[in-house]
């Protein structure tokens, strides 16, 4: 159930917030609202460094775990209450003025008509859940088993700050340089940061904390992600395409990643490194498209 509200209120802030914006400043308003998103993943680090530090392991299996999971519920009561003062975005207002919403299901318009913006929207939410899952979420415990003693705690806390700026800068790009140029850029340095750490690590663990914070600034690629899918659809089916293309790539490749990635490095320690390069490669193809296909360079102005 979590799943599913998560999976319908992401993609559901990436196309209200956009709609709300200026077409110039959609890749900003994108990389700013996953800025929030990681800053939710910061919180939820330092709440669960906090408990460790003050409850031994007998008291949190006790019931202590319960404790982040009531914050969690306060932070949804205040969502909820927020809301009251939400309106529809221009842009529906109008579409709905001019009797053009969507006259059938639009799943269905979106697989027929809109083939294309799936396999995009899903290609590029692909990179994401390599990015946010391996990158930030597999790494501390991935190199705590694999080096004794070693904590990334504290330099995956300093990644997610960098994260946030990087989700920001990333979505600045994408509306000054386009999505494409900045898809290429960024997924080089994605693919190259992370290589880098986790080559060099295992004899510099002195290294851990500045390599990381630069993987986590190049993990500012998923503030510019949500605004190449975005524009992939238009208006009387956004919500539904970025939804439906989001959350199956997530399904499939998320829910996949860890298996994948853990059963890899049985036999190769680099795995994950490897496995975000292979991604980010494909990201820089992608961006080459959007650069040089004209389709793709439709998709440089949010269609209406």
């Amino acid at each position: 159930l979590q799943g599913a509200a998560v999976g319908g209120e992401g993609p559901g802030a990436w196309v209200f917030v956009p709609e709300h914006v200026q077409r110039r400043h959609v890749g900003l308003a994108c990389g700013t609202l996953s800025a929030g998103l990681a800053a939710g993943i910061l919180i939820g680090s330092l709440v669960a460094a906090i408990m460790k530090s003050h409850f031994s392991p007998a008291e949190l299996a006790d019931g202590a775990w319960r404790i982040p999971f009531l914050l969690g519920g306060i932070f949804g009561l205040v969502a909820v209450y927020l809301r009251r003062w939400l309106r529809e975005t221009p842009v529906f207002a109008e579409m709905r003025e001019r009797q053009a919403l969507a006259a059938e299901m639009p799943v269905k318009a979106v697989l027929r008509d809109h083939l294309g913006g799936v396999l995009l929207a899903m290609a590029v939410s692909w990179i994401l859940t390599a990015a946010i899952v391996v990158v930030m979420l597999m790494t501390p415990p991935l190199l705590a088993a694999q080096y004794a003693g070693l904590d990334a705690s504290l330099a995956n806390v300093v990644a997610i700050l960098c994260l946030i700026v990087g989700c920001v800068i990333a979505g600045w790009c994408a509306d000054r340089f386009g999505s494409g140029a900045t898809l290429v850029g960024w997924s080089a340095l994605l693919g190259a940061s992370y290589w880098l750490m986790m080559s060099v690590v295992g004899q510099r663990p002195d290294q851990l904390m500045p390599l990381y914070a630069l993987a986590g600034f190049a993990v500012g690629i998923t503030g510019a992600i949500p605004a190449v899918a975005v524009k992939a659809f238009p208006a009387a089916v956004r919500f539904s395409g970025l939804s439906f293309s989001y959350n199956v790539a997530y399904a499939i490749f998320g829910g996949f990643t860890p298996i994948i990635v853990t059963t890899l490095m049985r036999w190769y320690p680099m795995s994950p490194a490897i496995y975000v390069v292979a991604l980010s490669a494909m990201g820089v193809v992608i961006g080459l498209f959007l650069l040089r296909s004209p389709a793709g360079r439709r998709l440089a102005v949010m269609p209406s």
